[in-house]
């Protein structure tokens, strides 16, 4: 099957995470939800995107195309129904398209929308991510499918002598470092990735999934339903959070019910809070919105999108969403919704330019031996256009 996953028009609702990529590049689990049908398939995956984004994340046609909605989590039995059905025929789930399959070349959701109107459809029952927050909600499900996806068939390595293992649903990748170090996986698998490190005193309960070239520093508490993308490197305390890829938290502090995106970095001893002092669900800033909307969720900590950074002792408040290419200090909490592009704290925000964003963007990806090239920096221009009207203080600047 040549599968091409298409953004819907529910994007706007996973934003700032989907401001940089296409919904099916979202991390969910071990693996981002284009890495799971690349899995079943074994075939590689295109998108159907912004068209900000169409020059990184481009389409491939072929004779015959399964058009499928990025925010589909996929599973075995949902594989099977696409692979039996028909030419010219689509899946849906709550009048919300899930898959068409047809020799058609569509160019954008509008397009497929249109084009599927008039196709027969049979109605289905899918997971799909809905919300920012569904991102972590629905972790520890997808770690526990990753992880068999990925082991099955297979011989795991054999860790060090030296750490203790309780349980035993732990997959070691080759050149995996751990020495002295608690994994428990009595509430759920274990995966090191490839040339993965986890340093001395660290304790680690499942279900977690550490991505290739990721680093555990020394001593962290690692709770259950985590996962840490490749090349990161996380310390201190985390629970129930997602980090992406090369990204870094190397210090003490705590982030709980979280995700946290791309090439971010947060200062030492970062906090998040991720339940309210009277216990209430806690509210998020939806951009479709435009204001704060009730998750249903009594814990809730921090979504922040790629390139954004915070200082040392940053505090976040309970079900705060931070933007691209923020870059937050200062005493006291910030507020619940932090623009892209933005520069400050809770003593005022300033609008951070891209000349400047683009300087501390480049040093941070030489760090691992990446570029920014000029097609992330049009990405990012888009982004900074495109996000003006969120940043109420552009008379101010930092030039």
């Amino acid at each position: 099957m040549n599968i091409i996953l298409f953004d819907d028009d529910k994007r706007v609702n996973l934003l700032p995470l989907t401001f940089t990529r296409p919904c099916g590049e979202l991390r969910v689990g071990i693996l981002t939800i284009a890495e799971k049908w690349s899995k079943y398939v074994s075939e590689k995956i295109s998108h159907i995107t912004q068209d900000y984004l169409a020059n990184k994340y481009d389409v491939c046609y072929q004779n015959e195309n399964v058009y499928i909605n990025g925010r589909v989590l996929p599973s075995s039995d949902l594989i099977d129904q696409i692979k039996a059905l028909p030419n010219e025929e689509s899946l849906t789930q709550n009048e919300i398209i899930i898959a068409l399959k047809t020799s058609k070349h569509i160019n954008n959701f509008k397009e497929l929308v249109q084009y599927s109107s008039s196709k027969p459809n049979k109605k289905i029952s899918c997971s799909m991510i809905n919300h920012t927050h569904d991102i972590f909600t629905e972790n520890s499900s997808e770690i526990k499918s990753d992880y068999d996806r990925l082991t099955e068939g297979r011989k795991s390595q054999q860790l060090s002598s030296t750490n203790t293992i309780i349980g035993k649903d732990i997959f070691v990748e080759d050149g995996v470092r751990a020495e002295a170090v608690v994994f428990n996986t009595e509430n759920g698998p274990i995966y090191l990735g490839k040339n993965s490190t986890v340093m001395e005193g660290s304790i680690i309960r499942g279900p977690f999934g550490l991505g290739e070239n990721a680093t555990i520093k020394m001593g962290a508490k690692i709770y259950g339903d985590t996962s840490v993308g490749p090349q990161c490197k996380v310390g201190g305390e985390v629970s129930n959070s997602v980090f992406y890829k090369n990204t870094n938290k190397g210090h003490d502090g705590f982030i709980g019910n979280s995700v946290i995106g791309e090439w971010c970095n947060l200062g030492a001893d970062t906090n998040s809070s991720n339940l309210k002092n009277n216990y209430a669900s806690v509210k998020l800033w939806d951009y479709s919105k435009q204001q704060f909307l009730d998750t249903g969720l009594q814990f809730c900590g921090l979504i922040m999108g790629d390139h954004s950074k915070c200082g040392i002792n940053t505090m976040f408040n309970t079900g705060t969403v931070v933007g691209v290419s923020a870059n937050i200090f200062g005493g006291n909490f910030p507020r619940n919704f932090i623009p892209s592009f933005t520069w400050g704290g809770s003593s005022g925000f300033a609008t951070y330019q891209t000349n400047k964003a683009f300087q501390t963007a480049k040093k941070v990806m030489e760090r691992r031996n990446e570029e920014l090239t000029e097609e992330e920096q049009e990405i990012l221009t888009s982004i900074f256009n495109n996000t003006a009207e969120f940043r109420f203080w552009e008379k101010t600047s930092i030039k």
